[in-house]
């Protein structure tokens, strides 16, 4: 599904069916070097399941024009505008990693606007390391095969993901460099890191949603750790929020290292 969001086309897979406005919504964003397809089990499933889904490819990401988000704040703002351009009141939020910090800062400006939110794969602050942004600038390839080690705890993905023996670790390395490609004007994978890493919105943001928050964790996860979470768990739960926490046995790529359990807690906690 193609729309015209600011003034730029914009990618949303649907799931395979047809957009409807009688259905709920639940909006899908990827993290740094990602695109929709991240969400391959988990989109499909809730499309066919009563959802109106829009996993998006963020601007200047994979099927997208427009400007690459320079910061989380700039990015909570597209979604904002993706929500008018589908002609959705009310959604649900949906996302991974650098996902996350976006849909938290959505929801946050968004408040009512957002029926749920879930983070899956967060931390907060979502520092980066000095030597990961200095090669995602100048060794994307270096730094592409770095992340691929440290987001991984298995090398076999199973067959509900992507297909029985595929090779996950080589998938991934093969998305992050088209989705580097598909953008030569900018480096989309040091100004996504950029973002993570200078966002200090989160605490104002978490205070401000008046949705239920699931937090989606990998337990092995070594780029955002699980105990770097726990920081606006607490927040959440001091601000009377409705909280849920669960705990994967896998790292950083949840959606394709426990697809079913991933799209489980998701499908739980949307109901």
């Amino acid at each position: 599904m193609q729309l015209n969001v600011n003034g730029a086309p914009t990618y949303c897979y649907t799931g395979g069916k047809p957009f409807d406005a009688a259905k709920p919504t639940v909006v899908m964003i990827h993290g740094v070097l990602n695109d929709h397809s991240v969400w391959a089990l988990q989109s499909r499933y809730l499309a066919n399941h009563g959802w109106n889904v829009l996993a998006v490819d963020l601007p200047g990401h994979g099927r997208s024009a427009g400007e690459a988000p320079a910061s989380v704040e700039e990015a909570a703002g597209f979604i904002a505008a993706l929500l008018d351009a589908a002609g959705v009141q009310r959604a649900a939020l949906v996302g991974h990693s650098w996902g996350s910090l976006i849909a938290l800062e959505a929801a946050g400006r968004l408040r009512d606007r957002i029926s749920h939110l879930v983070l899956v794969g967060t931390a907060y602050p979502m520092k980066v390391s000095q030597a990961l942004l200095d090669a995602s600038l100048n060794e994307p390839e270096k730094a592409l095969k770095m992340i691929n080690v440290f987001s991984r705890s298995t090398l076999a993905a199973p067959p509900s993901a992507l297909g029985p023996g595929t090779w996950v670790y080589g998938a991934s390395l093969a998305l992050g460099r088209r989705v580097l490609a598909s953008n030569p004007k900018v480096n989309v994978f040091h100004r996504g890191f950029l973002a993570c890493d200078r966002y200090a919105g989160g605490e104002d943001a978490l205070r401000a949603i008046t949705c239920p928050v699931l937090f989606l964790l990998g337990a092995q996860d070594q780029m955002t750790l699980a105990k770097n979470a726990q920081g606006l768990i607490a927040l959440a739960r001091e601000s009377g929020k409705q909280v849920a926490v669960q705990n994967l046995p896998v790292g950083h790529h949840q959606m394709t290292e426990a697809p079913e359990e991933t799209l489980a807690a998701i499908r739980d906690f949307l109901r």
